[in-house]
């Protein structure tokens, strides 16, 4: 039965995976359109001669020319459109928030409705040249036609309306706040990813098990490691977690043997198929990953050539939402855990030095942006977490030192003090 729940787990995680992406939707709104045109052929037989005689063949021929016509400019307009955003997005903000955007559902499934309207459309006529819709059996036909016009209609009108603020800064950084609070929500709701919490030093004995190739640990599949873990009668401790780097014949994680010696070139095959490793990070299970993005569209506002310090300010306050729902990992139950797998918990540090790390260095010498920052840091001194408090605490400390060696104008230091908790103002 746990063998089960894992495979499920595994493959309910794998087809979120592939959903994300655009050629999926495109295929499965064409092979629909196969399919719409097998069911009209279905129903087509139970339809009464007089009422399938009620409408011409010609006006079905019409609606279908006219769909394979107009689809096609719009799927090219569409697509220009697509890359102009891609590209401005990548050059304007930072170019790790144009994957984000390619992942827009809005878009994705505009674009999936219009090439699947005009496959339909492909279709539909070349089954009328064919003889298969005759003229005296065009009703079914006909009326298909008229509801994949209506959907199509529907659809435009929801792109029209996304272009309006599509690519724009507001629109992009509330999406990155969106998946990035989506991911540590996920995270936070079953910590360490189900697994126990990895806190304490390694048990002695145990052996490495090295990366099979460099780069970034993208994601783990939990359930499917534990069962594996499981089969092998061995403990699982992750000493790289996801979002981190790995090199090539770097420990990867290590194994604590719980019975026999296992076959470790099967035991090595089998964990490879549990987890993802990639040349570039991504936001799934990794929402340190949404927090650097969102610091580098706040770091790059503040550019000479942008000037922009409203964005920082804007990424700070955030940011500070985000964390504020910070909560400790380890404090789960631990019959509800994965017994044989082991990963460390995310680090209050490490998520404030992704968020605020390179937009409080660049924004060093703008009063405005660190006051926002020692504003936001201040509030999450106060959370709940001790161990967020005191990563807080840390970071203003740190900051309001930075700051106040960039700024020499006597006021703007006396105003960030100010801003500043007292319990870290220079005496």
């Amino acid at each position: 039965m746990e063998n089960l729940n894992a495979l499920i787990a595994t493959a309910l995680r794998r087809t979120r995976h592939y959903t994300r992406k655009m050629w999926v939707r495109v295929v499965l709104m064409g092979l629909l359109a196969f399919v719409a045109t097998g069911i009209g052929q279905l129903v087509e037989a139970y339809i009464p001669q007089k009422l399938a005689t009620s409408v011409d063949g010609g006006a079905a021929d019409r609606l279908l020319q006219l769909i394979a016509s107009a689809m096609l400019a719009v799927t090219i307009f569409s697509i220009t459109v697509m890359v102009s955003v891609y590209q401005s997005s990548s050059t304007q903000w930072t170019p790790r928030v144009h994957r984000l955007i390619m992942t827009d559902r809005t878009t994705q499934n505009t674009m999936a409705v219009f090439i699947g309207a005009y496959v339909y459309a492909l279709l539909g006529i070349i089954l009328r040249e064919l003889g298969i819709y005759g003229d005296e059996r065009a009703f079914v036909l006909f009326w298909m036609t008229v509801l994949v016009l209506v959907v199509i209609v529907v659809y435009l009108i929801r792109w029209v309306l996304h272009l309006q603020g599509f690519g724009q800064l507001v629109d992009t950084t509330r999406q990155v706040e969106d998946v990035t609070r989506a991911q540590f929500r996920d995270r936070l709701a079953r910590p360490c990813l189900g697994a126990r919490p990895f806190t304490g030093d390694l048990p002695e004995g145990t052996r490495a098990l090295d990366a099979w190739e460099s780069g970034y640990l993208k994601q783990i599949y939990p359930e499917a490691l534990n069962s594996v873990a499981e089969r092998y009668d061995i403990r699982i401790y992750m000493t790289r977690t996801v979002g981190q780097f790995t090199f090539v014949n770097a420990p990867l994680m290590q194994i604590e043997l719980c019975g026999e010696e296992p076959d470790w070139d099967a035991l090595r095959d089998d964990i490879r198929e549990t987890l993802v490793v990639g040349d570039v990070r991504d936001y799934e299970q990794d929402p340190g990953f949404g927090l650097i993005v969102m610091g580098e569209i706040g770091s790059k506002a503040l550019s000479p050539g942008v000037n922009d310090p409203g964005t920082a300010i804007d990424v700070i306050t955030r940011i500070g939402r985000i964390l504020s729902e910070y909560k400790d990992e380890t404090a789960s139950d631990p019959a509800t855990l994965l017994a044989h797998l082991h990963v460390p918990p995310l680090d209050p540090a490490d998520l404030l030095r992704d968020g605020f790390g390179a937009l409080s260095r660049y924004g060093a010498g703008t009063l405005e942006v660190q006051q926002r920052l020692q504003h936001t840091l201040r509030g999450l001194m106060r959370h709940p977490d001790s161990g967020l408090r005191a990563a807080a605490r840390a970071m203003a400390q740190q900051e309001l030192s930075r700051a106040l060696e960039v700024l020499s104008f006597a006021p703007d230091r006396a105003a960030l003090i100010a801003s500043a908790d007292p319990d870290i103002r220079p005496k």
